[in-house]
């Protein structure tokens, strides 16, 4: 079996609510999940279950109640996200987790190819050739998930939501990272590219990432899963 890159030990969320006299609201508890090199595992469960929680928390973007959760490197010891500190989480964001979510945040008036260049544009620093190889591999993915040249120097706050989108995978997938998160990737698509979004998940597997995943449209979820979680079972014992 190809080794663990994310693993989920004893995890409990929890959400105070301090404008009612701090009660306390259960989202889950003793979440064991363990995600290995080549795995895609889709996360199932109805609407508000906490499919999206499970992902903040791996990413950090929420703190865990209890428990710990590991992510391997693709060198030195597996991080406990739940005990790293601020520039421990940076290095992970920057090199090891990826994490496609449903929203586009950039600056402005950046335009398109550089924010899908910018994570490789951030390693190449001040080297020219390093620069223009990032800008060229974004031009190939900016071409492959159907955004139009004559887009490509406008800032994409004045895209379409698809487009938007497409722009959001294109910057979030760019990099190859050992584990990447996918929060509804598929949600404003259309059908031609649904099918390279699958390509491009498929393909990430097959290169030995770890992916966990979110899925509005079951037969998206069906073509890229390796193994599927309902999350109600994380429900059951809180």
């Amino acid at each position: 079996m190809n080794r663990p890159l994310l693993q989920l030990q004893g995890v409990a969320k929890r959400f105070t609510l301090h404008h009612q006299n701090q009660l306390e609201l259960p989202v889950f508890d003793g979440v064991e999940l363990s995600v290995a090199s080549g795995e895609c595992v889709v996360l199932d469960g109805a609407s508000g279950l906490g499919k999206s929680t499970l992902l903040k928390l791996i990413y950090a973007n929420y703190s865990a109640s209890a428990g710990r959760i590991l992510v391997q490197p693709r060198e030195g010891e597996a991080v406990d996200v739940t005990a790293a500190t601020p520039r421990e989480l940076v290095r992970l964001r920057r090199d090891t987790i990826g994490y496609v979510s449903q929203f586009l945040r950039v600056i402005p008036r950046v335009p398109a190819l550089d924010v899908v260049a910018e994570p490789l544009a951030e390693d190449a620093g001040d080297d020219a050739e390093g620069l223009e190889a990032a800008r060229a591999e974004a031009r190939r993915w900016l071409e492959r998930l159907r955004i139009p040249e004559r887009l490509w120097h406008l800032p994409p706050a004045t895209f379409s939501g698809g487009e938007q989108q497409r722009i959001n995978i294109a910057r979030n997938m760019i990099k190859p990272k050992p584990l990447l998160l996918l929060d509804e990737p598929t949600a404003s698509l259309d059908a031609a590219n649904t099918r390279t979004v699958i390509e491009l998940i498929r393909e990430t597997t097959a290169r030995g990432a770890a992916l966990v995943g979110i899925f509005h449209d079951a037969e998206v979820g069906a073509a890229v899963a390796t193994r599927r979680v309902n999350v109600a079972d994380f429900r059951s014992v809180a």
